[in-house]
């Protein structure tokens, strides 16, 4: 008996519609597992896997969760992205900073230092010429604010100049087995094509920058305010980390560029363990910071 035209038409739509379903299933279900990379332990890549179907949604680009003290990886999403970063850069020139620096050293800010921050838009402590602030001070407008003001006279100081300092920055990086990054500055800004690195390079980073108390100091502040001297005008910073002020929060750092979106370096101390993480490429400002916060909660809570 002759089969209605209609009905083998109606047969083929519903083929169709069932394979389509069944192809957005597969891939829900591959996102949904976090990526590892090669550097994880077998441990941590089965730990990853089993608990991707709990962990928490990341809408950014990348990210990346580990414990700084074991190296457990508790969360990966594309994590050997090369992307770029925007200021998370200055966790970089504070580390390298204090590598030869003293927290207690004097700096002179130069008009050239004020001067190259006015430029494109970038983030500034307020600093003005002719002040001298000890390194932990000009650290502070490094990271709260996120002053490229501060990141240029710390750059010049101690490369001497910007260009010797960016080396030693990527020297640094080596040092720490942080493969796939390159800085082009110390500050971040999409400057000479831009720099670029991944989740799992800055969450290297964090996890030895951590390691500096001076520096989880600073990152740590809510504010800092500088009385006036003889040497300098006062300041007050105010930091740019809405997650200072939760459980444990210990830095570290914001970014954001057009290029990079918005990106965080984020630490806590929590359970007696020390997590670290970072997010790239967040088209959301807020929610950056609720996901690092989610994040964390879900690490704490129980995935050991």
């Amino acid at each position: 008996m002759p089969t209605d035209p209609k009905n083998r038409l109606n047969r083929a739509l519903l083929g169709l519609a069932v394979t389509a379903l069944a192809m957005t299933a597969c891939a829900t279900a591959a996102q949904a597992t976090p990526p590892v990379g090669p550097d994880d332990p077998p441990t941590s890549r089965s730990h990853v896997q089993e608990a991707a179907a709990h962990a928490p949604t990341v809408l950014g680009r990348a990210a990346h969760v580990i414990d700084t003290k074991t190296g457990k990886v508790y969360f990966s999403k594309k994590a050997d992205l090369r992307l770029p970063v925007a200021s998370i850069t200055k966790v970089m020139t504070a580390y390298t900073v204090l590598k030869e620096a003293r927290p207690s050293d004097v700096v002179k800010v130069t008009s050239g230092d004020v001067r190259y921050a006015s430029k494109d838009g970038a983030s500034v402590a307020g600093l003005r010429a002719g002040d001298r602030l000890t390194v932990e001070n000009l650290l502070y407008a490094l990271l709260l604010p996120s002053g490229a003001d501060a990141a240029h006279a710390l750059a010049r100081v101690y490369g001497p100049g910007v260009d010797a300092f960016t080396a030693k920055m990527n020297a640094a990086a080596r040092e720490l087995g942080m493969r796939d990054t390159l800085y082009v500055n110390a500050d971040g800004m999409p400057a000479k094509g831009g720099g670029y690195s991944t989740a799992r390079d800055q969450t290297r980073l964090a996890q030895a920058a951590l390691g500096s108390q001076t520096l989880k100091k600073v990152a740590s502040s809510r504010s800092r305010s500088v009385s006036a001297t003889a040497e300098h005008r006062a300041y007050s910073w105010r930091n740019t980390n809405r997650l200072l002020g939760k459980p444990g929060a210990v830095g570290l750092k914001t970014g954001y560029t057009r290029a990079a979106g918005y990106t965080l370096s984020f630490a806590a101390d929590r359970e007696g363990r020390q997590l670290a993480g970072v997010i790239l490429g967040e088209t959301s400002s807020t929610r950056r910071f609720q996901t690092a916060q989610r994040l964390l909660d879900w690490a704490a809570g129980g995935q050991r």
